[in-house]
């Protein structure tokens, strides 16, 4: 490879490294064009997967301040570089290595932080985001179908209870009418003021 060129391919890694959210290491000896094939459509969208050459990879990492431990670029390379739901990548990559174990994960890197096999593995075990985010919409709803119900329910009650007020008001206005014009009720008998005596007797 001329100079110009692995300029131009560090160029293109490290853009890649650089926009990923996250990216896993694989060793691919052994695939067949038709199963890359296949492997790059289970990843899911937004991730693409290429063979890079590892001294290549060693320099576009170190300038995209990606740091990759020397175990992940020995072999056969191709990396998944993944925008967006890393966890879909990881469960198409782990499924992929099940049926076809000429694919070995070697590795990754995710939010800052070096990723051996066996974590890319459990990452492959965690729940997508559209799983999650239908979960948390289900769970939405259903609360705000119960905040319906307890918002609807009390109203319900308020205009049941108002009702009765005013029917119970109307049947008691003619006694309130008639009380009205009845005599004052009793009160306490005037007290006589006290009568004068002769101060000068």
């Amino acid at each position: 490879m001329a100079n110009a060129e692995k300029v131009a391919a560090v160029a293109e890694l490290t853009q890649s490294l650089r926009e990923s959210d996250g990216i896993v290491l694989t060793e691919y000896r052994g695939l067949t064009v038709k199963q890359l094939q296949e492997l790059r459509r289970s990843l899911g969208e937004g991730a693409s997967y290429a063979v890079a050459k590892n001294t290549l990879t060693k320099i576009a990492a170190r300038e995209a301040g990606v740091e990759l431990s020397e175990d992940l670029l020995t072999g056969p390379t191709a990396i998944a570089f993944i925008k967006g739901d890393v966890v879909e990548a990881a469960k198409g990559l782990r499924d992929f290595a099940k049926a076809n174990t000429t694919l070995v994960i070697k590795g990754g890197f995710l939010d800052g932080k070096a990723l051996d096999a066996d974590e890319v593995k459990k990452l492959a075990d965690l729940e997508s985001r559209e799983v999650l985010l239908a979960k948390l919409a289900g769970a939405m709803k259903g609360s705000l179908q119960n905040a319906v119900s307890l918002f609807n329910a009390p109203l319900a009650q308020t205009a049941r209870l108002v009702a009765a007020l005013e029917a119970k008001k109307a049947e008691e206005a003619p006694a309130a009418d008639t009380a009205d014009e009845a005599p004052v009720a009793e009160t306490a008998p005037e007290v006589e003021a006290p009568a004068e005596t002769d101060s000068e007797g």
